[in-house]
Protein backbone atom coordinates (compact mmCIF):
# COMPACT_ATOMS: atom_id res chain seq x y z
CA UNK A 1 0.00 0.00 0.00
CA UNK A 2 1.72 2.90 -1.39
CA UNK A 3 -0.58 5.51 0.51
CA UNK A 4 -1.88 5.67 3.84
CA UNK A 5 -4.93 4.41 5.00
CA UNK A 6 -7.82 4.34 7.05
CA UNK A 7 -10.88 2.78 7.96
CA UNK A 8 -14.07 3.30 5.66
CA UNK A 9 -16.66 3.51 8.53
CA UNK A 10 -17.05 3.06 11.63
CA UNK A 11 -16.24 0.18 14.12
CA UNK A 12 -17.73 -0.88 17.47
CA UNK A 13 -15.98 -3.26 19.64
CA UNK A 14 -16.75 -4.17 23.08
CA UNK A 15 -15.40 -6.58 25.62
CA UNK A 16 -13.63 -7.75 29.01
CA UNK A 17 -10.12 -6.32 29.62
CA UNK A 18 -7.70 -9.01 30.84
CA UNK A 19 -6.49 -7.47 33.76
CA UNK A 20 -9.50 -5.30 35.05
CA UNK A 21 -12.08 -7.84 34.07
CA UNK A 22 -14.14 -4.39 33.32
CA UNK A 23 -16.34 -4.88 30.36
CA UNK A 24 -15.10 -1.84 27.78
CA UNK A 25 -16.11 -0.13 24.77
CA UNK A 26 -14.27 0.69 21.69
CA UNK A 27 -15.17 3.26 18.66
CA UNK A 28 -12.96 3.29 15.97
CA UNK A 29 -13.32 6.36 13.74
CA UNK A 30 -12.03 7.03 10.23
CA UNK A 31 -9.24 9.80 10.44
CA UNK A 32 -7.47 11.98 7.85
CA UNK A 33 -4.14 11.79 6.67
CA UNK A 34 -1.12 12.39 9.00
CA UNK A 35 -3.57 11.90 11.56
CA UNK A 36 -2.08 8.69 13.37
CA UNK A 37 -3.22 6.11 15.49
CA UNK A 38 -4.93 8.33 18.46
CA UNK A 39 -6.79 6.47 21.56
CA UNK A 40 -8.95 9.16 23.34
CA UNK A 41 -10.21 8.11 26.96
CA UNK A 42 -13.49 9.00 27.26
CA UNK A 43 -14.73 7.04 30.60
CA UNK A 44 -16.13 9.28 33.88
CA UNK A 45 -14.04 12.55 33.43
CA UNK A 46 -11.40 11.02 31.95
CA UNK A 47 -10.96 12.85 28.14
CA UNK A 48 -7.35 12.12 27.32
CA UNK A 49 -5.53 11.95 23.98
CA UNK A 50 -3.08 9.24 23.55
CA UNK A 51 -1.11 8.54 20.13
CA UNK A 52 0.07 5.59 19.85
CA UNK A 53 3.48 6.11 19.26
CA UNK A 54 6.84 5.15 20.56
CA UNK A 55 7.91 7.96 23.04
CA UNK A 56 4.14 7.77 25.10
CA UNK A 57 5.18 3.97 26.02
CA UNK A 58 5.02 4.02 29.67
CA UNK A 59 5.02 0.17 30.19
CA UNK A 60 5.99 -2.66 29.12
CA UNK A 61 6.21 -5.32 31.56
CA UNK A 62 3.13 -7.55 30.84
CA UNK A 63 1.72 -5.95 27.67
CA UNK A 64 2.41 -2.56 25.92
CA UNK A 65 0.91 0.66 27.75
CA UNK A 66 0.86 4.25 26.26
CA UNK A 67 0.11 7.04 28.51
CA UNK A 68 -0.43 10.55 29.00
CA UNK A 69 -0.49 13.19 31.52
CA UNK A 70 -0.97 9.91 33.76
CA UNK A 71 -3.77 8.65 31.80
CA UNK A 72 -3.06 4.94 30.45
CA UNK A 73 -4.16 2.42 27.84
CA UNK A 74 -2.94 -1.10 28.11
CA UNK A 75 -2.75 -4.03 26.01
CA UNK A 76 -2.96 -2.07 22.27
CA UNK A 77 -0.31 -4.62 20.52
CA UNK A 78 -3.09 -7.04 19.50
CA UNK A 79 -5.08 -4.06 18.15
CA UNK A 80 -1.82 -2.26 17.06
CA UNK A 81 -0.86 -5.23 14.57
CA UNK A 82 -4.14 -5.45 13.02
CA UNK A 83 -3.99 -2.15 11.78
CA UNK A 84 -0.23 -2.36 10.81
CA UNK A 85 -1.42 -5.77 8.63
CA UNK A 86 -4.23 -3.35 6.75
CA UNK A 87 -1.87 -0.48 6.45
CA UNK A 88 -4.37 1.67 8.19
CA UNK A 89 -2.75 4.32 9.57
CA UNK A 90 -4.48 6.87 11.06
CA UNK A 91 -7.67 6.09 13.10
CA UNK A 92 -9.24 7.68 16.43
CA UNK A 93 -10.19 5.01 18.60
CA UNK A 94 -12.38 5.80 21.74
CA UNK A 95 -12.14 3.62 24.39
CA UNK A 96 -13.85 3.90 28.05
CA UNK A 97 -11.48 1.82 29.97
CA UNK A 98 -7.98 1.45 30.79
CA UNK A 99 -7.03 -1.18 28.29
CA UNK A 100 -7.99 -2.87 25.02
CA UNK A 101 -10.04 -5.51 25.53
CA UNK A 102 -8.50 -8.98 25.06
CA UNK A 103 -11.52 -10.58 23.15
CA UNK A 104 -10.17 -14.07 22.32
CA UNK A 105 -6.76 -13.60 23.20
CA UNK A 106 -5.65 -13.01 19.71
CA UNK A 107 -6.04 -10.10 16.30
CA UNK A 108 -8.51 -12.01 14.99
CA UNK A 109 -11.85 -10.53 16.05
CA UNK A 110 -10.49 -6.82 14.67
CA UNK A 111 -9.09 -8.93 11.03
CA UNK A 112 -13.29 -9.57 10.90
CA UNK A 113 -14.44 -6.43 11.66
CA UNK A 114 -12.04 -4.55 9.29
CA UNK A 115 -12.81 -6.60 6.29
CA UNK A 116 -16.63 -6.20 6.89
CA UNK A 117 -16.54 -2.35 6.71
CA UNK A 118 -13.68 -1.87 4.39
CA UNK A 119 -10.79 0.83 3.48
CA UNK A 120 -10.42 4.44 2.55
CA UNK A 121 -7.45 5.55 0.69
CA UNK A 122 -6.25 8.85 1.33
CA UNK A 123 -4.12 11.41 -0.47
CA UNK A 124 -0.99 11.34 1.45
CA UNK A 125 1.73 8.68 0.48
CA UNK A 126 2.88 6.33 2.95
CA UNK A 127 6.48 6.88 4.27
CA UNK A 128 8.65 3.38 4.93
CA UNK A 129 11.85 3.24 7.02
CA UNK A 130 14.12 1.54 5.15
CA UNK A 131 17.16 0.12 7.13
CA UNK A 132 20.02 0.34 5.51
CA UNK A 133 22.41 -1.05 8.36
CA UNK A 134 22.10 -3.37 11.04
CA UNK A 135 20.97 -2.96 14.47
CA UNK A 136 21.20 -5.26 17.31
CA UNK A 137 20.53 -5.55 21.25
CA UNK A 138 21.60 -8.04 23.29
CA UNK A 139 20.37 -8.61 27.28
CA UNK A 140 21.71 -12.17 28.66
CA UNK A 141 20.18 -14.90 26.48
CA UNK A 142 17.43 -12.61 24.84
CA UNK A 143 18.19 -11.17 22.16
CA UNK A 144 16.91 -9.32 19.44
CA UNK A 145 18.15 -7.51 15.86
CA UNK A 146 17.29 -5.63 12.74
CA UNK A 147 19.43 -6.27 9.10
CA UNK A 148 18.71 -4.88 5.99
CA UNK A 149 16.03 -6.56 3.61
CA UNK A 150 13.48 -5.07 0.52
CA UNK A 151 10.83 -6.64 2.76
CA UNK A 152 9.18 -6.57 6.16
CA UNK A 153 9.95 -9.72 7.70
CA UNK A 154 10.25 -11.11 11.35
CA UNK A 155 11.96 -14.10 12.22
CA UNK A 156 11.25 -15.34 16.12
CA UNK A 157 12.85 -17.94 18.33
CA UNK A 158 11.23 -18.96 22.11
CA UNK A 159 13.11 -21.93 24.09
CA UNK A 160 11.09 -22.51 27.31
CA UNK A 161 11.65 -25.51 29.82
CA UNK A 162 8.58 -26.75 29.20
CA UNK A 163 7.38 -30.18 26.73
CA UNK A 164 4.17 -28.13 25.38
CA UNK A 165 5.92 -25.46 23.95
CA UNK A 166 9.55 -25.95 23.91
CA UNK A 167 12.05 -24.47 21.46
CA UNK A 168 9.85 -22.96 18.51
CA UNK A 169 10.76 -20.72 15.19
CA UNK A 170 9.03 -19.28 12.61
CA UNK A 171 8.98 -16.80 9.63
CA UNK A 172 6.88 -14.34 8.68
CA UNK A 173 7.21 -12.27 5.48
CA UNK A 174 4.55 -9.96 5.68
CA UNK A 175 1.78 -9.54 3.64
CA UNK A 176 -2.30 -9.05 4.63
CA UNK A 177 -3.09 -12.27 3.61
CA UNK A 178 -0.65 -14.31 5.11
CA UNK A 179 -1.24 -12.34 8.72
CA UNK A 180 -4.73 -12.63 8.51
CA UNK A 181 -4.22 -17.07 7.83
CA UNK A 182 -1.02 -17.57 9.47
CA UNK A 183 -0.86 -14.77 12.86
CA UNK A 184 -3.72 -13.06 13.25
CA UNK A 185 -5.67 -15.80 14.95
CA UNK A 186 -2.03 -16.91 17.49
CA UNK A 187 -3.36 -16.02 21.50
CA UNK A 188 -1.45 -15.04 24.23
CA UNK A 189 -0.51 -17.79 26.49
CA UNK A 190 0.85 -18.24 29.96
CA UNK A 191 1.46 -21.03 32.62
CA UNK A 192 -0.83 -21.71 35.12
CA UNK A 193 1.29 -20.80 38.23
CA UNK A 194 1.79 -17.49 36.33
CA UNK A 195 -1.98 -17.00 35.94
CA UNK A 196 -2.51 -18.37 39.80
CA UNK A 197 -0.40 -15.76 41.19
CA UNK A 198 -1.36 -12.64 39.20
CA UNK A 199 -5.35 -13.04 39.99
CA UNK A 200 -4.01 -13.66 43.64
CA UNK A 201 -2.73 -9.84 43.07
CA UNK A 202 -5.50 -8.38 41.75
CA UNK A 203 -4.49 -8.58 37.71
CA UNK A 204 -5.35 -10.77 35.49
CA UNK A 205 -9.13 -10.57 36.33
CA UNK A 206 -10.68 -10.98 33.40
CA UNK A 207 -8.32 -14.18 32.13
CA UNK A 208 -9.53 -17.39 31.66
CA UNK A 209 -9.15 -20.18 28.68
CA UNK A 210 -11.69 -18.32 26.69
CA UNK A 211 -8.93 -15.24 25.56
CA UNK A 212 -5.99 -17.11 26.69
CA UNK A 213 -3.91 -20.27 25.89
CA UNK A 214 -3.19 -21.59 29.29
CA UNK A 215 -0.47 -24.13 29.91
CA UNK A 216 0.14 -26.38 33.30
CA UNK A 217 2.25 -28.92 34.39
CA UNK A 218 0.51 -31.99 32.01
CA UNK A 219 0.46 -29.29 28.82
CA UNK A 220 -2.26 -27.03 27.25
CA UNK A 221 -5.50 -26.72 29.45
CA UNK A 222 -7.32 -24.93 26.57
CA UNK A 223 -10.11 -28.23 25.65
CA UNK A 224 -10.23 -27.13 21.99
CA UNK A 225 -6.47 -27.41 21.80
CA UNK A 226 -4.05 -25.54 20.09
CA UNK A 227 -5.36 -23.65 16.77
CA UNK A 228 -1.44 -23.98 15.12
CA UNK A 229 0.93 -26.30 16.23
CA UNK A 230 3.41 -23.98 16.82
CA UNK A 231 0.81 -20.93 18.01
CA UNK A 232 3.43 -19.51 20.97
CA UNK A 233 5.43 -18.52 18.68
CA UNK A 234 3.50 -16.52 16.03
CA UNK A 235 1.68 -14.89 18.91
CA UNK A 236 5.62 -13.50 19.54
CA UNK A 237 5.11 -12.64 16.03
CA UNK A 238 2.02 -11.09 16.46
CA UNK A 239 2.91 -8.57 19.45
CA UNK A 240 6.16 -7.51 17.84
CA UNK A 241 4.22 -6.50 14.79
CA UNK A 242 1.83 -4.73 16.66
CA UNK A 243 4.85 -2.45 19.01
CA UNK A 244 6.83 -2.38 15.77
CA UNK A 245 3.91 -0.08 14.24
CA UNK A 246 4.64 2.62 17.19
CA UNK A 247 7.29 3.68 14.77
CA UNK A 248 4.74 5.55 13.40
CA UNK A 249 6.01 4.08 9.80
CA UNK A 250 6.43 1.09 8.31
CA UNK A 251 9.19 -0.84 8.21
CA UNK A 252 11.22 -2.76 5.55
CA UNK A 253 14.01 -4.67 7.30
CA UNK A 254 14.04 -8.12 8.57
CA UNK A 255 13.76 -8.55 12.54
CA UNK A 256 15.47 -11.28 14.33
CA UNK A 257 14.22 -11.80 18.24
CA UNK A 258 15.57 -14.90 20.41
CA UNK A 259 12.81 -14.67 23.72
CA UNK A 260 12.51 -11.17 23.03
CA UNK A 261 9.27 -9.59 24.55
CA UNK A 262 7.36 -6.25 24.85
CA UNK A 263 10.26 -4.49 26.76
CA UNK A 264 13.36 -6.09 24.43
CA UNK A 265 10.88 -4.67 21.22
CA UNK A 266 10.37 -1.13 22.41
CA UNK A 267 13.80 -1.13 22.96
CA UNK A 268 14.55 -1.81 19.80
CA UNK A 269 11.83 0.70 18.26
CA UNK A 270 13.78 3.79 20.27
CA UNK A 271 17.02 2.63 18.81
CA UNK A 272 15.73 3.05 15.43
CA UNK A 273 14.82 6.10 15.95
CA UNK A 274 18.03 7.00 18.25
CA UNK A 275 20.23 5.84 14.98
CA UNK A 276 18.97 7.66 12.37
CA UNK A 277 22.06 7.08 9.88
CA UNK A 278 20.70 3.53 9.98
CA UNK A 279 17.77 3.86 8.01
CA UNK A 280 16.13 6.13 5.82
CA UNK A 281 12.55 7.06 4.99
CA UNK A 282 11.73 5.93 1.47
CA UNK A 283 8.24 5.99 -0.83
CA UNK A 284 6.74 4.37 -3.85
CA UNK A 285 4.36 6.74 -5.43
CA UNK A 286 4.26 7.28 -8.92
CA UNK A 287 6.19 10.79 -8.73
CA UNK A 288 9.26 8.84 -7.03
CA UNK A 289 8.94 5.65 -9.62
CA UNK A 290 8.60 7.50 -12.43
CA UNK A 291 12.60 9.77 -11.22
CA UNK A 292 13.37 6.29 -10.65
CA UNK A 293 12.57 5.57 -14.22
CA UNK A 294 14.31 8.19 -15.33
CA UNK A 295 17.47 7.35 -13.89
CA UNK A 296 17.57 3.63 -14.30
CA UNK A 297 15.65 1.69 -16.59
CA UNK A 298 12.26 -0.99 -16.32
CA UNK A 299 12.01 -3.53 -13.21
CA UNK A 300 15.54 -2.24 -12.29
CA UNK A 301 14.40 1.14 -11.50
CA UNK A 302 11.32 -0.21 -9.40
CA UNK A 303 13.34 -2.88 -7.68
CA UNK A 304 16.46 -0.74 -6.51
CA UNK A 305 15.44 2.34 -6.10
CA UNK A 306 13.26 4.09 -3.27
CA UNK A 307 12.33 7.95 -2.84
CA UNK A 308 14.15 9.58 0.12
CA UNK A 309 11.94 11.90 2.09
Amino acid sequence: MIFQRTLAKNVNISGIGLHSGARINMRLRPATANTGIIFHRTDGDTHVSIKACSKNVVDTRMATVIGHNGVTVSTIEHLMAALAAFSIDNLHIDIDGPEVPVLDGSAAHFVREFQQVGFTTLGEPRKFIAIRKPLEIIEGEKRISLIPSRFFRITFDIAFDHPAISVQNHSFKFDTETFCKEIASSRTFGFLHEVEYLKANGLARGGSLENAVVVDANGVMNPEGLRYHNEFVRHKILDAMGDFSLLGSPLLGHIRAFKAGHDLNAKMVRLIENHPDHWVYVDFTEEALREAQRVFSGARANELVFNKA
